[in-house]
């Protein structure tokens, strides 16, 4: 009877306290700005308590244009020949990048040619004024400058529409869908003037996004401008210092790492380093203890800095030239200091990427927080009735040191960021429902792989690996296959004129047909690359024809191109922009095929030159206007088909010239005397091209032109005319082989 008197008297305290316990868990749900500025201020504290520590020998240095600078070099933005001087120092000096933190996006006003202008406006003598304007420009000296050394331009960011599009300079590899729910978009830039720009060797953005609060806590490494990935300075500093390629950028649908939703970004991958970024593409800057290598701008262009003495300070180093002069308005604030030039962000950001130091709020924290919410609150709300005020204080204590510890041993032991500001109990009961909850995750896993099977593997493929679970192992064999890619002519252009829902309809309209037609000639579909395909024969099932197959199904996806421009056009909620042209490249030779990737994630693919070599072509047809380059190996594997010598090239990237072909038709057009006709006048045109006999190969054009229109390829026969009119003016004399050089991929 006590007892039961006694859990009457404690039900109001305990209603009450999961009441509050409720509170508290909606609270956290909701995350109010007010609320979770807490965590971030105390995330703050522990940078100020365990600042990042910097090595003597940290490969990051800063010119800073300070209020020296400006007291001794005069008013910004100083001339563009001072800036040239500065960039010839550090570059001499052996920097391994030099990045402008600036913007140079306006032309210098004291160039000779602006400066002559001016005195024409005030009456200086005409003859003294068009001698000065016939100087080189301020910018064009400083583009020379760029062109000496790594130089890294920068550009701002904005949610206006001015500005052009922007151009990587190497363009993000994507491994998942487009992160477009949370990276940041932009549709404007303020770009560097085009010469500059074009002199760098990387370009960067600037634009800093700070919290509610105003404090600058994470740098973004990637933002989408107009549909386009592009870097931020401080990744691109560290692409250009370390000679790396194009970075990765892992969304949480292509990492492997999460249940596969789409729209967030989860890693970027460069130079053999993976970073670690918020879904937004952001990373969290641990901000360094002390300064590092910092040099003022005036002592480096003014020389009060010897040669000697400047290259033990930024030799192997990136060196970001930035401001934090008050007057240059580029003042932001961090977790360590109130207020301090924006490029201080940069370059911890840069130097932290270096040194592999990575804060990290992972995606598990959320769920974590709330779960030690539940188990102290809810354990609270069990005992204090029962523990008293005093006792019940000292368990709040002891919670509240738990969790703190906790979070501070998280952060100094693990770099993670695990929020302890909302201190917590949890009823057992809510165990039960966690590990329901987990259950049903993985559930749910197990289902989406199964669903990615049975929708990205054949049918066979899939039969095989049920039957034979060591296939999903790493690893591959080397075979001779035959490789297609396809791509759809001025898709980005088409991309800019549409919605992506729309693009997306469009692809789905265009490549179902494409990829019915591939699969009924016995391909395997590696993967769509955009508007992209990429197919191959041989493998994981013999296919002895698979030549054959392959060219059968270029030609049938030629002619279904052309059918869907005929029946498209007008078709009721189907946009289909005009006339829609392909090209494709297909090459035949040996290839390592298996699974492929990391033992997190595998993908039955393919690599190889054969691959490099098809995509090459399918490039080429371009420059030919053919719609089907083939190659050497696989030309010798058609015989009969309707096959023309285009040329020899060497294609980027490969020394030994390729004799490519063009495939019009089958054996049925082969025969035709129209075909024949043409297949003799080009090769006797290549015959004499080669042999340097201009006038002939002239004539052979003048006599076969109806030959190129009626089989669709009059612009080879322009593009043949115009090689022997620039040969004509610039002889390419005796020891040419004949050979064209691509210049683009």
């Amino acid at each position: 009877m006590f007892h039961r008197l006694r859990r009457l008297r404690d039900a109001p305290a305990i209603v009450a306290g999961l009441v509050a316990l409720a509170l508290v868990v909606l609270l956290q749900l909701a995350q109010p700005g007010s609320l979770g500025r807490v965590g971030l201020a105390v995330f703050d504290a522990y940078q100020r308590a365990a600042p990042r520590q910097v090595d003597e020998d940290a490969r990051v240095a800063v010119v800073d244009i300070d209020e020296a600078s400006i007291e001794r070099l005069g008013q910004w933005p100083w001339p563009r020949t001072e800036l040239a001087a500065l960039t010839d120092r550090l570059a001499a000096a052996g920097a391994a990048a030099v990045v402008f933190d600036i913007v140079l996006s306006e032309p210098d006003r004291t160039s000779p040619a602006e400066v002559a202008a001016l005195q024409r406006r005030l009456g200086t003598e005409a003859a003294l004024t068009e001698a000065f304007a016939q100087l080189p420009s301020h910018d064009a000296l400083l583009a020379r400058s760029f062109a000496r050394a790594p130089v890294v331009a920068a550009y701002f960011l904005d949610r206006g529409g001015h500005g052009v599009a922007i151009e990587p300079k190497a363009s993000f590899t994507l491994h998942g869908t487009l992160p477009s729910r949370e990276v940041r978009h932009y549709d404007g830039a303020i770009q560097p003037l085009p010469a500059l720009e074009a002199a760098a060797r990387g370009s960067g953005f600037v634009s800093l996004e700070s919290d509610a609060d105003g404090i600058v806590r994470r740098a973004p490494l990637v933002a989408i401008h107009r549909g386009v990935l592009v870097p931020s300075l401080s990744l691109e500093a560290l692409r250009v210092a370390e000679g790396a390629g194009s970075p990765d950028l892992l969304a949480s649908d292509g990492s492997g790492e999460t249940l596969g939703a789409g729209g967030a970004a989860v890693a970027v991958r460069l130079a053999g380093r993976a970073i670690p970024v918020n879904g937004a593409g952001e990373m969290w800057v641990h901000f360094p203890s002390a300064e590092r290598m910092v040099l003022p701008a005036w002592q480096v262009i003014d020389g009060a800095l010897d040669d000697a003495a400047l290259a033990r300070a930024v030799r192997g180093k990136i060196v970001f030239i930035g401001g934090s002069a008050a007057g240059l308005q580029d003042l932001v604030s961090t977790p360590l200091a109130e207020r301090v030039g924006g490029v201080t962000v940069h370059a911890a950001a840069t130097e932290q990427m270096l040194a592999g130091d990575f804060l990290e709020r992972p995606d598990w924290a959320f769920g974590l927080e709330l779960v030690l919410v539940l188990l102290l609150g809810g354990g609270l709300v069990l005992l204090l009735p029962r523990l008293g005020a005093a006792f019940g204080a000292l368990a709040v204590l002891g919670g509240i040191a738990l969790v703190g510890g906790g979070s501070w041993l998280a952060f100094t032991r693990a770099n993670y960021l695990l929020d302890p500001t909302w201190p917590v109990l949890a009823l057992l009961a809510v165990y039960a429902v966690q590990t329901v909850a987990v259950f049903y995750r993985e559930e749910r896993r197990r289902a989406y792989i199964h669903s990615a099977f049975d929708r990205y593997l054949s049918p066979e493929m899939v039969r095989r690996i049920a039957e034979d679970p060591d296939q999903l192992e790493l690893g591959g064999e080397e075979r001779e296959m035959s490789v297609l890619m396809c791509d759809i002519r001025g898709f980005s252009r088409m991309s800019e004129r549409y919605s992506p829902r729309e693009v997306i309809d469009f692809l789905i309209e265009f490549l179902t047909p494409m990829s019915d037609i591939l699969l009924a000639r016995q391909a395997t579909l590696d993967k769509y690359i955009g508007d992209a395909i990429l197919a191959f024969w041989n493998a994981p099932l013999d296919d002895p024809d698979h030549p054959r197959n392959a060219a059968r199904a270029a030609l049938e996806m030629v002619a279904a191109t052309a059918e869907l421009n005929r029946t498209m056009p007008g078709r009721k909620g189907v946009v289909w922009p005009g006339e829609v042209s392909i090209g494709i490249g297909i090459n035949a030779g040996l290839c390592c095929v298996g699974n492929m990737g990391s033992r997190q994630r595998l993908s039955y693919s393919l690599i190889g030159d054969t691959v490099n070599m098809a995509s090459r072509l399918e490039g080429l047809t371009k420059q030919y206007h053919v719609p089907i380059v083939v190659g050497s190996a696989l030309a010798a594997e058609l015989p009969g088909f309707a096959l023309v010598e285009l040329d020899r090239v060497r294609v980027v990237g490969r020394d030994a010239p390729e004799t490519i072909f063009a495939l019009l038709g089958d054996e049925g057009l082969a025969d035709e005397s129209g075909f024949v006709r043409l297949a003799e006048t080009h090769s006797a045109l290549l015959k004499a091209y080669r042999a340097q006999e201009w006038d002939r190969a002239e004539a052979l054009l003048d006599d076969g032109e109806g030959a190129y229109a009626a089989l669709g390829v009059a612009g080879l026969a322009a593009l043949m005319r115009e090689r022997i009119a620039s040969l004509r003016g610039d002889p390419p004399g005796e020891g040419w082989d004949g050979v064209y050089q691509a210049v683009s991929k």
